[in-house]
């Protein structure tokens, strides 16, 4: 921890600055980083779509009395969605930012 006083408009002001050091970065995988690199190139949106068209499909087998499938085709809509969470994080921060 280092401390720092400063004076503002005559007053003393002490502030707390806190110094982070991760030590034990750990490196990402072959497999990882590999994956990581191609799902970098699909579009952001096309997992919402993806998400969106499971919800529709879902409905519209719920409408048919498809119960099952219904279902199980709308349990995909979360999937996709963090599916494009990742994605989204995997084009802000990349694969191991901390090496390059």
């Amino acid at each position: 921890m280092i401390f720092q006083s400063s004076e503002i408009h005559g007053r003393a002001t002490e502030r707390t600055v806190i110094v982070m050091q991760n030590v034990d970065v750990h490196a990402e995988g072959p497999v990882a980083r590999s994956l990581e690199h191609q799902t970098a190139k699909l579009p952001s949106d096309l997992f919402l779509w993806a998400a969106t068209g499971s919800i529709i499909a879902s409905l519209l087998l719920k409408v048919t009395n498809n119960k099952h499938d219904s279902m199980f085709i709308g349990q995909w809509a979360p999937t996709f969605l963090l599916l494009g969470i990742y994605n989204k994080l995997v084009k802000q921060h990349g694969s191991d930012r901390m090496e390059q």
